[in-house]
């Protein structure tokens, strides 16, 4: 069985991680394919790198969606999720919403760490909208992005960890996740100095996808289809 794993930002080496941290936890006959936005930000930081980057899932899911069984986007804050489930004849997963189901099999309530500043409303309004809001303790960001911390993660390690005890400690998180496809990898270094569970997004969303396999689509309303414009004929012909 075969999972797209779409990394809707334009940084061929986060894609590169991803798929090798998905391959090595999947099971024998599984197999995780890489997609790399078309265009786009190097790395989601902003509002509007968000939106395009929505766009950017559904034309690679368009592209290279043909004869999956699954799609995972590999993109903290998932963006197109809902719109690539109502295209999609497969399961669509995103590693936030796998991660807070995850965590909330864990503990009652669960914080958010990740990098960038503006991830942080932007999380709220996600968590509210597929509703968590009260079961969402907070979310607190560090200054260095996501791409950032990929480039060096040793140095944002440290307030990565103090910012999960904190989330912990005053904002009342049973379980925190470590979001961010940039951060892959680096909640089990962190967990020994958090007293709750850290959960690392990406795994938590490659454990969503391939438990997902063999199931159907998430029941949204099919999508209707519309006449378009100057789109690739790819993304044209699954939107018509």
């Amino acid at each position: 069985m075969r999972i797209l794993l779409i990394n809707a930002n334009t940084t061929e080496a986060i894609t590169e991680r991803l798929v090798a941290i998905a391959q090595g936890m999947a099971p024998p006959g599984v197999t995780f394919i890489g997609a790399t936005a078309r265009f786009g930000a190097r790395y989601i930081a902003s509002r509007a790198a968000s939106a395009v980057a929505a766009h950017a899932a559904l034309d690679a899911y368009a592209a290279w969606g043909a004869g999956m069984d699954a799609v995972l986007i590999g993109c903290f804050g998932d963006p197109g999720l809902d719109a690539l489930r109502e295209v999609a004849p497969v399961p669509v997963l995103g590693l936030a919403d796998a991660a807070a189901e995850e965590a909330l099999r864990l503990a009652p309530r669960f914080g958010v760490v990740t990098g960038g500043a503006a991830w942080g409303p932007m999380l709220r309004e996600f968590y509210a909208v597929r509703g968590h809001a009260d079961r969402l303790a907070g979310v607190r960001t560090v200054a260095p992005s996501g791409g950032e911390i990929a480039r060096d993660p040793e140095g944002a390690l440290a307030q990565l960890a103090e910012a999960c005890a904190a989330s912990t400690e005053q904002d009342g998180a049973g379980a925190v996740i470590l979001g961010g496809a940039g951060l892959a990898g680096l909640a089990a270094r962190i967990a020994p100095r958090v007293p709750v569970p850290v959960i690392c997004s990406v795994e938590a969303g490659v454990r969503a996808a391939i438990a997902a396999l063999g199931g159907g689509p998430a029941g949204l309303v099919p999508h209707a289809p519309v006449e378009t414009t100057g789109l690739p004929p790819e993304l044209a012909k699954l939107l018509g």
